[in-house]
C-alpha cells in the first residue's frame, strides 16, 4: 500500500520547469530514496508534499486522498537548510517546534526529554542554541522532526555535519523509526547510505523521474551479469561458451575469479561446467553495480 501517490505533477516558475509530469508511489512503512543531481527538482517535490508550495498541475495523495493542510501535521520534515533560533534556549525551542505539530506543552516536554537523553544532550536543555556545536544543533533539529511520531518523515541530507559515530546513531534511529511503522523519504547524495538503508528509490533528473523501483532490482537491471567465484584448483579456469574469465587472482591453489556470464546463461549449468574442470567451488556471489555508478551513468547519459 502506498502512503504517498503522486500523479502527473508539474511545477513551473515562469519559463523554468521544475517538475515535468512526475508520477511516483512511496510505499507505506518503507525507506524511499529520493535521488538526483542539484537542480533536478527534488526540493520542489518535497516542498509540494509538505504544501509549502502548490503544484502547477497534478495531484499528491496521502493515504488515498488528496493531501490537505491537516495531513501535514502527520509529516516530519528535516530540510537541508537547518534553521534554529540562535538566541532561544534549546529546550524552549524544541517545545515550540513540537507544539507547531500539535503536541501540548506537557506531552512535548515529556517526549523531548526522552529524546535528549537518548542522544546524550540532556545537559544542554537550558543552554542557548548559539552555544551548540554544529553536530549538537543537528541532533536537536532531528529530534524536533521526529518527536510527534509522524507517519511520514522527509529527511533531506540528514547525515550532513555528523562525525562517523553520530552518523551511525542517526542511521540506527532511522531504522528504528521504520520498524515502528514510519514511512521515510531520504533525500541524499550519499549512495552508500542509499544501499544500506533504502528499500526503493526514484532518481529525478532535469525535472523528470528517469528510474524508480526497488534498490536491488535496479542494481540488477544495470548490472553486467558478473559473478565472483572463489574456488580451489591447481590451475586457472578455462572459459567456455557460457562465460568469460575477466580476472583470476590466486594465492597458492586458492583462486578469486570474476566471470562475465552470457546474458541468458543458467547459473547452475555454468557452475556444473566449472566443477567438471576438476575444481572445488568455495563460494560465488552476484556482483551488482554500486548505486553511485548507476547514478553517474543515468545522469550523464
Amino acid at each position: 500500500m502506498s502512503l504517498i501517490k503522486i500523479e502527473n505533477l508539474h511545477k513551473s516558475y515562469g519559463t523554468k520547469v521544475a517538475l515535468d509530469g512526475v508520477d511516483l508511489e512511496i510505499p507505506e512503512g518503507k525507506i524511499f530514496g529520493l535521488l538526483g543531481p542539484n537542480g533536478a527538482g527534488k526540493t520542489t517535490l518535497i516542498r509540494i508534499i509538505n504544501r509549502i508550495i502548490l503544484p502547477s498541475a497534478g495531484e499528491v495523495y496521502f493515504q488515498g486522498h488528496p493531501i490537505t493542510v491537516d495531513d501535514v501535521l502527520s509529516i516530519g520534515y528535516l530540510p537541508e537548510e537547518r534553521g534554529l533560533y540562535r538566541k532561544m534556549k534549546v529546550g524552549e525551542q524544541a517545545i515550540f517546534f513540537a507544539r507547531l505539530k500539535g503536541m501540548d506543552s506537557i506531552q512535548a516536554r515529556k517526549e523531548l526529554k526522552k529524546w535528549f537523553v537518548r542522544f546524550g544532550i540532556q545537559d544542554w536543555w537550558d543552554k542557548k542554541v548559539e552555544e551548540l556545536s554544529k553536530g549538537m544543533a543537528q541532533k536537536v533539529q532531528f529530534i524536533t522532526t521526529v518527536v510527534h511520531k509522524p507517519k511520514l518523515l522527509i529527511l533531506d541530507e540528514p547525515f550532513s555535519g555528523f562525525d562517523p559515530v553520530n552518523t551511525q546513531l542517526i542511521r540506527d534511529e532511522i531504522l528504528r523509526l521504520k520498524d515502528e511503522g514510519a514511512t521515510i523519504i531520504l533525500s541524499t547524495h550519499n549512495m552508500e547510505s542509499v544501499e544500506e538503508l533504502c528499500d526503493g528509490i526514484a532518481l529525478i533528473n532535469k525535472s523528470k523521474v528517469i528510474v524508480q523501483g526497488e534498490v536491488n532490482e535496479i542494481r540488477r537491471r544495470y548490472g553486467n551479469n558478473n559473478i565472483e567465484l572463489i574456488y580451489t584448483a591447481s590451475e586457472v579456469l578455462t572459459a567456455d561458451s557460457s562465460f568469460k574469465l575477466l580476472s583470476d587472482e590466486c594465492d597458492g591453489d586458492r583462486h578469486t575469479a570474476v566471470l562475465a556470464l552470457e546474458q541468458d546463461a543458467d547459473t547452475n549449468a555454468v557452475l556444473s561446467s566449472i566443477m567438471a574442470q576438476g575444481v572445488r567451488i568455495n563460494s560465488f556471489k552476484e556482483l551488482l553495480p554500486r548505486m553511485n555508478d548507476i547514478f553517474i551513468k543515468l545522469v550523464t547519459e
